[in-house]
């Protein structure tokens, strides 16, 4: 049972700093994007990062052969990269545009609406969570929150 809670607690720590990273990242990408470019910016970021995981990986595991090892995976799991790209490339574009909060409460939505698709149906071989009345007011106000961030 307090391994559970340990794990969990874990779990939501770093959930939340992954959400201060994440708003950090929005708002340093459209600038960075401003200045040399929102393809430029999404290249450089995404290059830094590949060195730093694949530095934490090598420190790590002490090699690539877990990385490697992914080729042999099927290839739907490699959405992972494009998902990633297309986030990196979309929160670059859009935070000059609308603002870092608004970039930001739009991709949350994002995030939720599918989050709710890929646990109601199951996808991806995640356990099947129905929606339920909870879940479905939940995701109204969420995304009447996504529609008040646009108002400046």
């Amino acid at each position: 049972m307090l391994a559970a809670v340990s794990a969990s607690s874990t779990a939501i720590f770093i959930s939340l700093v992954a959400g201060v990273a994440g708003s950090v990242q929005v708002a340093v990408s459209g600038a960075f994007g401003r200045r040399i470019g929102v393809l430029e910016a999404t290249a450089f970021g995404s290059l830094g990062a590949a060195l730093i995981v694949c530095s934490l990986v090598l420190v790590a595991r002490q090699g690539f052969g877990g990385v490697l090892a992914g080729v042999r995976e099927p290839p739907w799991l490699w959405l992972n990269a494009a998902m990633g790209a297309i986030v990196v490339l979309s929160i670059t574009f859009a935070a000059p545009r609308i603002g870092t909060f608004a970039t930001i409460g739009l991709l949350i939505a994002g995030q939720l609406a599918m989050g709710v698709l890929i646990d109601a149906v199951g996808l991806f071989g995640l356990e099947r969570i129905p929606l339920n009345a909870a879940r479905l007011s939940g995701l109204l106000l969420l995304a009447g929150g996504a529609l008040l961030v646009l108002k400046r």
